[in-house]
């Protein structure tokens, strides 16, 4: 059974960095892809960034250059450093996983919170001004 379990999440005002830990397991199948997701009340779930077992990320284009998605397999966590965070940036933030997909699945901009089998309890990061 896949297990996904979130941490780092905080507060921090207008252009501070926080760094999101995702601790990863039960995942048996070497092709698998690992997203960040966020949901702000009132709005969709928005996928943030997604990293791919065999290597590759993809951004969203409202953090692309500001969020940095990474996976330290030793430790098999999945990272999401989000710098220069804006008050819009508030929500709370999920990892989720696919297994048995490829690189091109993962990056698919078609690609929304639903084709995610895999869910942690999230984490609430609030930017203030």
């Amino acid at each position: 059974q896949v297990h996904l379990v979130e941490s780092g999440g905080g507060s921090v005002q207008a252009g501070g960095s926080l760094r999101l830990s995702c601790s990863v397991s039960g995942i048996t199948n070497s092709r698998y892809c690992l997203g960040w997701f966020r949901q702000a009340p009132g709005k969709e779930r928005e996928r943030v960034a997604s990293i791919h077992s065999f290597g590759g990320t993809r951004d969203a284009d409202s953090t692309r250059g500001r969020f940095t998605i990474s996976q330290d397999n030793a430790k098999n966590t999945l990272y999401l450093q989000m710098n220069s965070l804006k008050p819009e940036d508030t929500a709370m933030y999920y990892c989720a996983a696919r297994t048995d997909v490829s690189g091109a699945w993962c990056f698919s901009p078609l690609r929304g919170g639903g084709d995610f089998g895999y869910w942690g309890q999230g984490t609430q990061v609030t930017v203030s001004s």
